[in-house]
């Protein structure tokens, strides 16, 4: 008689995605959501369970860190149901039907443009950068915009050893963290706060000098700046324009004043060549790989020449009362949410 053939079979991972996403239709889970004409902005609600793409895994999410930008968003001009969420980190649950990307059972930290603050999400593996087991998911969930935005603003000023460098927000998500990196990298750094009991904590994250001047102007007796990292807009933008060094370069990433900057551009030309950039990190990352900059944020992090500030930590069930604290500027550094 000729041998029984078996009626299993390895499948293959495409085969994997097809039946996952099949399997995944109907099936709910918990997400944050925007809510409007309510005393709640930010609530948790039952969502359909996401349907990864072939490059996509799918990440069981044990962490989210908040950024002012996506709750101000959120409260003054997301659309009702839109699931916000910029920062994440987790553990693999499902890889990529590719083979791109890291394996079940990895932690990871990731970014997305959206809904991030959920049970779990479907993640392109190029956002995607693994964990060391000395890193937890709280510190990692802290780097995703705020790190990536500080390590490519710093870029832009190139070699920055004995270069100064003007951070304004220097108590802020992105500014401490800028703060950190620019001391490891040998610049002389000037950080600019709004309150003098962020003081000793900007010291604490390399600054040389600081000072406590909302508009910038006392940071001219220590200029002129090769760098300077300017987020508030307004007359702060204006300020740091007149205080670049003959090739200095002002990268501004923000507009948290919305205030028009009136610039005098003969104080600009007459320096000599600075230039003015700007930088908005969702076009960044398109030309270069989230994970790239993920996996050395964890790396610095992992070696202690960074340290993620972690103002509050908090269950996911108290994120409308941590988002509209982060809004009111009741929060410096930054914001973690566990997810149950």
């Amino acid at each position: 008689m000729p041998p029984a053939v078996s009626r299993f079979r390895r499948t293959s991972k495409a085969e994997d995605y097809s039946q996952s996403r099949k399997s995944n239709k109907g099936e709910k889970m918990l997400s944050v959501v925007v809510k409007k004409g309510m005393d709640t902005t930010f609530m948790l609600e039952e969502v359909g369970e996401p349907i990864p793409g072939p490059h996509e895994a799918i990440v069981s999410v044990e962490a989210v860190s908040l950024n002012l930008g996506e709750v101000r968003l959120g409260i003054m001009q997301m659309t009702a149901d839109t699931r916000p969420g910029w920062d994440f980190a987790g553990t693999v649950e499902r890889s990529a039907a590719d083979g791109s990307g890291p394996e079940v059972g990895t932690r990871v930290v990731g970014f997305t443009e959206g809904g991030g603050w959920a049970q779990r999400i479907a993640i392109g593996t190029r956002a995607l950068a693994e964990l060391p087991p000395a890193v937890t998911v709280q510190q990692a969930a802290t780097l995703p915009v705020a790190g990536l935005t500080a390590l490519r603003a710093l870029a832009k000023g190139g070699l920055l050893l004995g270069q100064k460098v003007l951070i304004n927000g220097a108590s802020g998500g992105v500014g401490h963290l800028a703060c950190q990196i620019a001391s490891a990298s040998g610049a002389k750094i000037v950080a600019a706060i709004r309150q003098d009991k962020h003081c000793s904590q900007a010291f604490a994250d390399g600054a040389h000098e600081v000072i406590v001047d909302p508009s910038l102007a006392a940071a001219h007796q220590f200029g002129p700046f090769d760098l300077i990292l300017e987020s508030v807009g307004g007359v702060a933008l204006a300020n740091a324009l007149t205080m670049l060094s003959r090739q200095g370069v002002c990268v501004s990433y923000g507009n948290s004043s919305r205030d028009v900057a009136s610039v005098d551009v003969s104080k600009l030309y007459l320096t000599g060549s600075p230039r003015l950039e700007a930088m908005f990190l969702v076009s960044e990352m398109q030309h270069e790989a989230p994970s790239i900059g993920l996996s050395r944020l964890v790396r610095a992090v992992e070696i202690g020449q960074i340290k993620p500030r972690i103002e509050v930590e908090a269950p996911w069930e108290e994120v409308d009362s941590i988002a509209k604290q982060l809004f009111n500027r009741q929060i410096a550094g930054k914001a973690v949410l566990n997810i149950s």
